[in-house]
């Protein structure tokens, strides 16, 4: 489990970044938000990327979902059976999620003290059910482990 707190890049940056390493790795990505609105948004940053940079993605709801290497989606069930869920906005990501993935990750934006309060709740609520959680931070510029559970 791991936490990407911004600070300096945007979000459709970090995301694009992170989803292109899950990727490359071989994993199926479910990326869970919490609004329509958000996903919208992400949607069209992630088909406008660079040509070389193209991200095959899909939204939750379409006829090939199952199919999708990376599914951008509200829910807890997504049908392209993630190795890897990211949560933005503070989607919910449960301790028992965690166990079947290869990787989870949460992404929040330090300057949105609400977003900042959920993550530090989720922070809590999965190491205390015993998730391993890694907490990496750019304050400085560059991504730092800032804390380990």
């Amino acid at each position: 489990m791991f936490f990407y707190h911004l600070t300096q890049t945007p979000l459709e940056v970090t995301l694009r970044l992170l989803l292109e390493k899950s990727l490359a790795a071989g994993w199926r990505v479910s990326l869970r938000a919490q609004s329509d609105a958000l996903l919208d948004q992400l949607d069209r940053t992630l088909w406008a990327g660079p040509d070389d940079g193209f991200l095959a993605h899909g939204r939750d709801g379409g006829a090939h979902d199952a199919d999708q290497p990376v599914l951008l989606t509200l829910s807890q069930n997504a049908a392209n059976k993630p190795d890897c869920l990211v949560a933005v906005e503070g989607a919910v990501i449960a301790p028992e999620e965690v166990a079947g993935l290869k990787r989870a990750m949460i992404v929040f934006d330090g300057h949105d003290e609400i977003g900042l309060n959920i993550a530090r709740a989720q922070w809590k609520t999965l190491t205390a059910a015993g998730v391993k959680a890694k907490y990496w931070s750019e304050e400085t510029g560059r991504w730092a482990m800032k804390a380990e559970s």
